[in-house]
């Protein structure tokens, strides 16, 4: 029996990379015969980069840059080698991530991703030939224009002023100066995972759906949605690129936009792209059963989370997958979607939430041992019966 360990992370619990042990411990409980391969997942935001890094053989560095209010600080992104080429993993929120600034300090008028762009220079320094980077969690709604001019991109007013830092003084842009832009960007492949698809501007737009997450106030997201409409027009005619109604051009507090504006960079699902990534299509072939799971199994789930990523990748391979979860919605438990035999909870009797967190990795492979002992006594069956 092959099996497949692609769990994602149970959030509080268990890291992806740790879940893919649990469950690897499990199955060879049960059957120690059995073939496992981990590949613990992520779905382009927070940890996607530790992820990739272990289950690559990757490393770590650590470079200064700035956080979302232009303080000193430092960030980690992560390098991948083959023969071939070197991949950096860059998430976006160690350097501008909203979990690094308390909401007493929050300014997202003036907030910006000066130090993403920072990473990025930092991974193009380290001879990266591709950038994987993971766009969520930010503090920022600058339309990327912070990440640019750390890159060499210079946003000016009428004057030929270089513009304050911050969505809110776009509202004064005139002019744009790519001259100084990093060359290396044209030469380097942009995968950018983006799981959202609202456009820069207007009700579904950047400041109206992500800035009140960010603490802006209805008057911080008029005045940057009026910022963000300028800065989008002299992009229009500077750049002649029309980006304020492309689906993701509103992710990130525009960050989408400014990717898609700069750079010759690829919007995609993170699943998707953390799956490719990891070419979980060569794993498949020849797989009897993928384990896959997260902390919380429910609707969201369903639109593009890392778990239902890998079965419905699995199910195009014809391998049927377990989801193991430490809460499962019970529409989608008794009406399993396609490709999936089995949700299994891990919770193995009545406790209270910490406990049960606590606990998420112990049960986690208590349950894929039973699992795997069901499965395997069914092929053993099915092979008894066709001899």
């Amino acid at each position: 029996m092959r099996i497949i360990c692609a769990p994602d992370s149970f959030k509080e619990s268990i890291t992806a990379t740790n879940a893919a042990q649990a469950l690897r411990r499990g199955i060879l409980s049960a059957a120690p015969s059995t073939e496992v391969t981990c590949l613990p997942m992520a779905d382009g935001g927070e940890g996607t980069m530790r992820t990739l890094v272990n289950a690559l053989d990757g490393d770590i560095r650590s470079t200064p840059c700035t956080d979302a209010l232009g303080r000193p600080t430092n960030a980690t992104f992560g390098l991948i080698h083959t023969e071939s080429t070197t991949t950096a993993i860059i998430e976006m929120a160690a350097a501008a991530g909203i979990e690094h600034i308390p909401p007493y300090e929050r300014n997202i008028r003036a907030a910006t991703t000066y130090g993403v762009g920072q990473l990025i220079t930092a991974a193009l320094d380290a001879s990266a030939h591709t950038l994987l980077i993971g766009i969520g969690g930010s503090a920022t709604n600058d339309a990327g224009t912070g990440m640019m001019s750390a890159l060499g991109a210079r946003f000016l007013d009428a004057e030929g002023n270089q513009l304050p830092p911050g969505g809110s003084a776009l509202r004064n842009c005139a002019h744009i100066d790519t001259t100084q832009l990093d060359r290396r960007l044209a030469k380097t492949k942009i995968m950018v995972a983006c799981d959202v698809n609202n456009p820069l501007l207007g009700k579904h737009g950047a400041s109206a759906v992500f800035g009140p997450q960010k603490g802006a106030t209805p008057e911080d997201i008029i005045e940057l949605e009026h910022a963000l409409t300028r800065w989008a027009d002299i992009v229009e005619t500077t750049l002649n690129k029309p980006i304020r109604n492309t689906p993701g051009a509103g992710a990130a507090g525009g960050v989408g936009a400014a990717f898609l504006a700069f750079t010759s960079a690829e919007l995609r699902p993170g699943a998707q792209l953390v799956m490719d990534t990891i070419n979980i299509d060569h794993h498949l072939h020849g797989a009897d059963y993928v384990f896959t799971g997260e902390g919380s199994v429910d609707t969201q789930s369903m639109a593009g989370k890392a778990p239902m990523q890998v079965a419905q990748r699995a199910a195009q391979a014809g391998v049927p997958t377990v989801v193991f979860a430490g809460r499962i919605e019970e529409k989608i438990a008794r009406t399993p979607p396609a490709g999936v035999i089995a949700t299994v909870p891990i919770v193995r009797e009545a406790t209270d939430l910490p406990t049960a967190l606590a606990a998420g990795e112990q049960n986690l492979e208590a349950a894929a041992a039973m699992v795997t002992r069901l499965l395997h006594a069914d092929l053993t069956r099915k092979a008894i019966h066709r001899n």
